[in-house]
């Protein structure tokens, strides 16, 4: 006699949503952590601050009552500590990739524009207020040894102060900015750091080699158009200068903006 045995039919699992979702926000928060967590960010913070106030210091001691307008004194270090700006933007990108954090990254956020855009944005909001409160420190600090050439900042005028300010912390995000790009497009720590030596010094002295007339004008034509000189003609525009204020501030943003881009494109399309 045989006996029937009835196998019920297995029960579908049942799936629960995790509480716990990650928001642009949570990503900005984890990108601020991490950066603000490497010994290299506070090594590069700390030198641009001591090479800003140094320098300006140095400046105001030897030729500060030549200056025509006395805030130059504390933006003009920016010709130095730029590089330390696009080495920290190259670094928090590279320094995932060389350890192998990146992957952990993509997988907590799998949306990687959200990935770049976040990282984009911290180390440009760092790279600013640090600038900022950089060179307002180094005006200060200036003022006294100003006033012995009867010269002094003069802090109620906003185009001959703050404004230069203001250019000057934008130029070093954009610097910061143009590093993080380079980052993510070429994955290497030592390569990221030498496209932004060439693209902030190399290029330049380069250019510079070129007459300005005769049938290679258009490669020192070309400098104006580099992040030093479109900075220099931002934080201090003038009739004579190559590039007006939003020539330089369109051609600024341009440096910032192709990296990112590029970045972004190579993100979506390579493996971490």
């Amino acid at each position: 006699m045989t006996t029937l045995t009835h196998t019920p039919a297995p029960v579908p699992a049942v799936r629960t949503r995790s509480p716990y979702r990650l928001t642009f926000g949570g990503q900005l928060r984890s990108e601020a952590v991490k950066i603000a967590t490497v010994r290299s960010t506070w090594w590069s913070v700390g030198i641009t601050v001591a090479l800003t106030i140094g320098i300006a210091v140095l400046l105001a001691l030897t030729v500060g009552g030549q200056m025509d307008r006395p805030i130059m004194v504390a933006v003009a270090p920016i010709q130095f500590t730029m590089l330390l700006a696009g080495i920290l933007g190259a670094i928090t990108v590279t320094g995932e990739y060389s350890t192998g954090m990146v992957r952990s990254t993509l997988t907590a956020d799998p949306i990687r524009g959200s990935v770049l855009t976040a990282k984009a944005i911290v180390g440009a909001v760092l790279m600013f207020v640090t600038a900022f409160v950089t060179f307002t420190v180094a005006a200060l600090a200036t003022a006294p040894i100003l006033a012995r050439h009867d010269t002094s900042v003069d802090w109620a005028s906003g185009p001959d102060t703050w404004l230069p300010l203001l250019s000057a912390s934008f130029s070093m995000a954009v610097f910061a900015l143009l590093g993080v790009g380079l980052g993510f497009v070429i994955r290497s720590g030592a390569g990221a750091i030498a496209a932004v030596v060439g693209i902030l010094f190399v290029l330049p002295v380069v250019t510079s080699m070129f007459p300005a007339q005769g049938s290679w004008a258009w490669v020192s034509e070309l400098g104006h158009y580099l992040p030093m000189s479109a900075s220099q003609n931002l934080i201090l525009p003038s009739d004579l200068a190559p590039l007006s204020a939003g020539g330089a501030l369109l051609t600024l943003t341009a440096w910032a903006l192709v990296p990112l881009l590029a970045g972004w494109a190579l993100l979506r399309t390579r493996d971490a």
